[in-house]
């Protein structure tokens, strides 16, 4: 700690989140945050700012005016950050940040405070036996606006057979972590005879995945849901499509179809040597199109024979008898009851719906949000069902004393940023710059209707002494969790806190600078504030929410 400043990094999937603090006398003065990034290997550079004090953003603003400014000249005026590096090689990052302060009697010009400093590895790798991945989730944005021209991601019209090759570089981009665990998975199973893979599947129209999933022949067993089998729908037609596409490859003894009371819901890859289970796949991200290169969604990868063993009873349950799958040894709790020795994982456990009664599976959730200490941050796809986990979430912006924030999306396509302190969400309609475009910000495109934020997380006290994260396929709503076949883990473990909570706030600060974007006007446009203005101020008004994120990140 720097006399004056903290500095605290919290690792997430190859991005970082930045976190400054400061003593309250330097509150009046204090102009913002720069950061320089020393990557593991190059030279050190200043992060950017889109906001500056020369230029005030408005609708009227011209492209050609558009300029990213160093953080020396263009401080964070925020008590928190997240980066998100273009290329994340192995070693270490460090970051040294700096409190810019305003120079006695000026209302612009700055000059160094105190500086701290903070170094970690970032490279997208595992935690032990388990290796966690998001989407980028970024398709609507000025990135991708300005690395891909905002090019389509499929051809028209759109089959799901199509060939890939002119869309690699987008999907790389756009999948990230993800699409690579779920590739690299399949593309290790089809190299070694001895390998095979049981395979849950939901939507399912992936075109690359759907034909390495057929060249594994005899080796594949492949569950998929039918719930929409009667459907006239264009993702019905693809999935069908693409299904048709495995079965002139499989035998059709190993392809079945299936919805328990609603849907088969999973999206899990089970790799076997042998018969023998080895490795697991799992996660939010469905094997299609919009599932990795439209949604923000996350995979992980359990390394463990013990894990995948788990899995693969589910599998097997549903295979042979998926009527009575509620009823099951498998939908009964919660597996391992204890954490399993001896292994290189975190913490954690996993339940299997189906189940009887949602409480099975939802209680444990539900309580840990009651017990939340400090924060609770969430990425949740739809808050419109039952259940004791969403009506805990919906309560959370009544919760005094809590900093809850996190973002979801209802069916209708509407945004919420679910604002701590706040009764009322701000809502953000998904094409907003599609539909209204405040230069000079380039139009984006939404990539096809349908719903953005897939996840399904909540991450409880992510820097507190006992961190918990909840995430997996389920919807976290009582019907699903009695009429859908779903998976959901409970991991303890404070590194996989960190990763999801710095995704949820990754989320959060994307869609709030829209909102505020949406908002900017010739009167009160987008810019940084001047010493007079004093940004800082409400930031150490006590017991508020912006008090709480400035204190609460900054802890390490």
């Amino acid at each position: 700690m720097a006399e004056g400043l903290r500095f605290a990094v919290h690792r997430g999937d190859g991005a970082a989140l930045l976190a400054f603090d400061v003593d309250a006398e330097l509150a009046p003065d204090l102009a913002g945050f720069a950061v320089e990034c020393q990557p593991p290997r190059g030279k050190p550079y200043q992060l950017l700012n889109r906001l500056s004090f020369a230029q005030a953003i408005t609708a009227e603003t011209k492209p050609s005016e558009r300029e990213w400014t160093p953080t020396d000249e263009a401080p964070i005026q925020k008590f928190h950050w997240v980066h998100y590096p273009k290329d994340v090689p192995p070693g270490k990052f460090t970051y040294r940040a700096t409190a810019m302060l305003f120079v006695d009697g000026e209302e612009t010009k700055l000059k160094e405070g105190p500086t701290a400093q903070r170094t970690l590895e970032l490279r997208d790798e595992g935690y032990g036996d388990l290796e966690l991945g998001f989407t980028r989730g970024y398709i609507s944005s000025q990135a991708y606006a300005e690395r891909f021209d905002n090019a389509d991601i499929t051809p028209t019209p759109t089959t799901a057979v199509f060939d890939t090759a002119s869309f690699e570089e987008q999907y790389s981009w756009l999948g990230s972590h993800a699409r690579k665990l779920v590739f690299e998975l399949i593309d290790e199973t089809d190299a070694d005879e001895d390998l095979a893979l049981d395979v849950f599947a939901y939507d399912f129209d992936e075109p690359d995945i759907a034909r390495r999933l057929a060249a594994l022949g005899p080796r594949l067993r492949l569950y998929l849901d039918d719930s929409d089998i009667r459907k006239e729908t264009a993702g019905s037609k693809r999935k069908a499509e693409a299904l048709r596409a495995v079965e002139a490859r499989v035998d059709a003894k190993n392809v079945r179809r299936g919805h328990f009371s609603r849907f088969s819901h999973g999206k899990i890859l089970i790799q076997k040597r042998k018969g023998v289970p080895v490795k697991v796949l799992a996660g939010s991200a469905n094997f299609s199109v919009r599932g990795l290169y439209v949604q923000s969604n996350n995979v992980f990868v359990f390394d463990d024979g013990d894990v995948a063993a788990i899995y693969e009873k589910a599998f097997e349950q549903a295979w042979n008898d998926p009527h009575g799958f509620s009823k099951s040894e498998i939908a009964a709790g919660w597996f391992p009851e204890k954490p399993i020795a001896g292994a290189e994982l975190p913490s954690f456990q996993v339940s299997f719906a189906p189940h009887t009664d949602s409480d099975i599976s939802l209680k444990p959730v539900a309580e840990a949000i009651a017990a939340a200490k400090s924060s609770v941050l969430f990425a949740i796809m739809d808050l419109g069902g039952s259940g004791p986990v969403l009506e805990a979430v919906r309560a959370l912006p009544q919760r005094q004393g809590l900093y809850a924030f996190g973002t979801t999306q209802s069916v209708d396509g509407d945004l919420e940023v679910t604002a701590p302190g706040s009764s009322e969400p701000v809502f953000i309609p998904f094409g907003f710059l599609h539909s209204k475009v405040p230069e000079p910000f380039r139009a984006e495109i939404q990539g096809g209707s349908g719903i953005v934020i897939h996840h399904k997380f909540v991450v409880v006290d992510f820097n507190g002494d006992n961190p918990s994260v909840f995430a997996g396929s389920s919807n976290l709503a009582g019907g699903g969790e009695e009429q859908n076949g779903d998976n959901l883990l409970a991991f303890r473990d404070p590194a996989i806190a960190s990763t999801y909570a710095v995704e949820a706030i990754r989320l959060i600060d994307h869609y709030r600078f829209r909102a505020a974007m949406k908002e900017a006007t010739e009167a009160e446009p987008l810019r940084l504030k001047t010493r007079g203005e004093n940004w800082a101020a409400p930031y150490f008004e006590a017991d508020t929410p912006k008090f709480r994120e400035r204190v609460l990140f900054a802890e390490s």
